[in-house]
This record gives structure tokens, sequence and C-alpha cells, in this order.
């Protein structure tokens, strides 16, 4: 995510960060570094010309250049610039109350991902506690409707689509009357795209926008297009008014010209970014955590969020017992495995450990050997999960056999398995020992 612009700003920032005395000429040098960075990175020129003005007008004033950390000081700066840019607060959704229905219409060019974007909306907001219909306005692109109404079947969540419809609006007219009727207190709204922007498009949004009245009318653009999703949505906004854009593909932007330029040139905030094909994979766009993931500070608050979706008190509490007494299972062990996978990917997750960007390389993790330990613990009975000292030699030869692995793999995981637990125990009870271990991350 955003990997080369992260890398070079990264790059630049490491030759002034440590340094306990700066001048005005090493503050050049490095937004000179910066500018180039953020070019590279399609970030619109009028964009970086700003955010150089000002870096440098605030850079070079007394509270930097006589700080106590100067260096530390200049990157705080930056840091600050990019959240301003970014957008500087997190954008929520303006809904009206759970007795009135509250309309989302989500617009965009073809390709750019609405259909799947409405479905991932809708589960997070029904995760919320809405009661979601999802509208099948896209009359356009062939299959639209039915791709929609997969996705509703598949996450239970009910498409309103009119067979034989060439109408946009009357689609929306009937959902609007099916959601009083049947009490679904939210209607999003998929309509047609484009392969460009052209006046049939935008006459047929403005009319629909104008019928639905919505509370909400997001601009759904593909993140890897860089300046062009950022031009998409000047034009879009000028039409429709925009209360928000969402970034579909952020996950595989590696550029991140559209996130840094779109409040700016197109003056419509940034919502929700699309990171990952899964329906869970859409998260609240925080300029501040952003900022720190770009610089490399990484974003423990989205992490723990990320964790306590997929655990709940009461389960870290019990797991923590089990760490605390040394009961802590192959079948414990299986379950994490499986939540781990549910937070994300390796490389999104190290984003967000401080310190671990740029130091850890996730290519260097087995992804491989994870999956092999995995297949050798289905392939154990429960009893053997929650007893590993019952699986003597004939049955680690049917597990390995099970499990399409080794006799030697079967015995290397159960060792690990053992030192896992033991360390568990200790940093459990050793407060200090914790402490160590946090300092240590930090400074890698």
């Amino acid at each position: 995510m955003l990997d080369r612009l992260s890398n070079r700003l990264t790059d630049a920032l490491r030759t002034v960060s440590g340094k306990s005395r700066i001048t005005e000429k090493n503050i050049q040098d490095v937004v000179e570094e910066i500018k180039l960075a953020l070019l590279e990175a399609d970030v619109s020129l009028k964009v970086v010309r700003r955010f150089v003005s000002r870096t440098v007008r605030e850079a070079t004033g007394e509270s930097v250049l006589r700080a106590v950390s100067p260096g530390q000081q200049f990157v705080k700066v930056v840091h600050d610039k990019l959240v301003e840019f970014l957008g500087d607060e997190r954008q929520d959704l303006q809904l009206r109350g759970p007795d009135v229905v509250s309309v989302i219409l989500l617009a965009g060019l073809q390709g750019s991902g609405k259909t799947t974007t409405a479905a991932k909306l809708a589960l997070r907001l029904k995760k919320e506690g809405r009661r979601p219909l999802m509208v099948a306005a896209d009359l356009v692109r062939p299959a639209a409707v039915d791709q929609l109404q997969q996705l509703g079947a598949r996450l239970d969540i009910p498409v309103h689509a009119v067979e034989g419809s060439s109408d946009p609006r009357e689609v929306v007219k009937s959902a609007l009357a099916r959601a009083k009727k049947e009490q679904f207190n939210l209607l999003i709204i998929d309509t047609a795209g484009r392969m460009q922007i052209d006046d049939a498009l935008m006459e047929e949004i403005r009319a629909v926008s104008r019928l639905a009245r919505p509370d909400e009318r997001i601009l759904v653009a593909d993140a890897m297009t860089g300046q062009n999703a950022v031009e998409v949505a000047r034009v879009f906004h000028e039409n429709l008014d925009l209360t928000g854009v969402i970034l579909s593909k952020f996950d595989s932007d590696t550029r991140g010209g559209a996130a840094l330029s779109i409040k700016t040139v197109a003056g419509t905030p940034i919502k929700f970014i699309g990171v990952g094909e899964n329906p869970e994979d859409l998260d609240p766009f925080y300029p501040e955590r952003i900022a720190s993931r770009i610089l490399g500070m990484g974003d423990v608050v989205s992490l723990v969020e990320k964790a306590q979706e997929t655990i709940d008190a009461a389960d870290a509490e019990r797991l923590q017992q089990k760490m605390r007494s040394a009961t802590f299972t192959l079948e414990d062990y299986l379950e994490q495995f499986q939540r781990v996978r549910k937070m994300g990917s390796v490389q999104s997750l190290l984003e967000m450990i401080p310190g671990m960007k740029g130091n850890v390389d996730p290519d260097r993790i087995d992804l491989d050997q994870m999956k092999r330990e995995e297949a050798i613990i289905l392939s154990m009975t429960r009893e053997e999960r929650n007893n590993h000292r019952l699986i003597g030699a004939s049955r680690r030869r049917r597990i390995a056999s099970g499990s399409g692995s080794s006799v030697f793999e079967v015995n290397q995981l159960i060792k690990r398995f053992d030192k896992t637990r033991a360390m568990m125990k200790k940093v459990s009870k050793n407060k200090k020992y914790q402490s160590q271990m946090m300092t240590q991350m930090g400074q890698m």
C-alpha cells in the first residue's frame, strides 16, 4: 500500500530524522527529495507545489531549527502536512436516524468497482445495525444486475431489481417504496458507469439523484489510476456535489497520487478505502493513520481494531489464562492462524507495526510453512490437538500421511509448538520481559 511513495519519503527523512542540528540547507535538500517522491507518486503538480511551500515555510521557522530535536521536529512537520493534504480528520457518513430511510448513491466510471463496493458498504453498515437494501440501477453494463444479486445472496443482503426495465429512475422509485413498506432504513444505489465521462452519463446520474435525494453522493474511484482518478472526482463533484469518495484497489496502489490529491483538487473527502477482494475489505479512511503508515510509523490503532474484529474480550481473557498456565493447545494454535488470516495480508499487518516497515521483508515470512503447519494440525484428531503428548510414533506417521507432509515436519511442528508455549508462559507472567520485547520492537 503506497509502497513506492513510502519508501522514497522514509529514505529522504532518514537523512535528517536523527540529527541534533539541521540547517535551512538540510531542509531544502530533503524537501527537494520529497518533491521528487511526490511527483513520481503521480501527485498533482498543484498539490506538490502547495505541499512543498507549506512544509518549507513551517520547517524553516525557529520552532524547528532551534528545537531540542530538530530532526524529529521536521519529520513531525512533514507528517502533519501529509495529514492535512489527505483530509485532516476522518469523515463519517452522514446518515439519518434508524427509523428513517437513508440513501447512498454510488457513482463512477465503468471498471472502478462500484458494484463490489456497494456490497462491501452494505455489509459494513449491516454490521453496524442498519437494514440495507441494495438497488440494482446499473442497467447499462451487461450482467451488472446479476452480479449485485449474487453478492447480495452471498452476504444475505436483499437486492431490489426490476425485471426488463431500462429506466434507472423506475428502479429507484420502486426501491424507495419497497424500503418504506418493508422497513429497510438504508438504500445503496448502484448506478451505471461508462468507459469515460460523457454528458449522457452525467444527465442520467443527475436525474437519479434528483429523484432519490441521497444523503450521501459517493464516487467510487480506482486508486491505481492516479491523477486520472482525481480528474474524475473533480468532474463528478461539479455535476453531483459529491459528499465523499471511496478509493477502490487501495491495497494495490504503490504510488498514492490519488489519495494525496483528491481532497485538495476535487474538494471532497475520502471516506473509505478498498483494501482487498473480500466483502469485509473496506476500511474507514483515517488521514492521520495513513500518513503514519506512509512515513513508516505504523498504525497500532488500526491493528488493534482489526484484532478486536476477530476476537472478543472473553476469548482474549481465556487465551491469556491458557498462556499463563501453559495449557495453550494445538487447537488454540490453529484458531490463531485462522484469526490472523482474517485480519489481512502479512504485508498490511507489518505496515501497522511501528518500525517494521522497511526492516522486515514480508517475502521472507514463510507463508507456505504456515499453510503446511495448518494442514498438519487439521490432520490430527480433536483429542490430539488438545493434548499433543498423545502423539506417538504411529500417530505421527498417520498425521504425516494425511497432511501430505513428512514425519520430520510433524516432529518439527510439535517441537516449535512446545517452545512457543513455553515462551508464551514466560511473557504472560513477566511484565519486565513484556516491556523489553516492546522496546526491542520499537528499536528495530
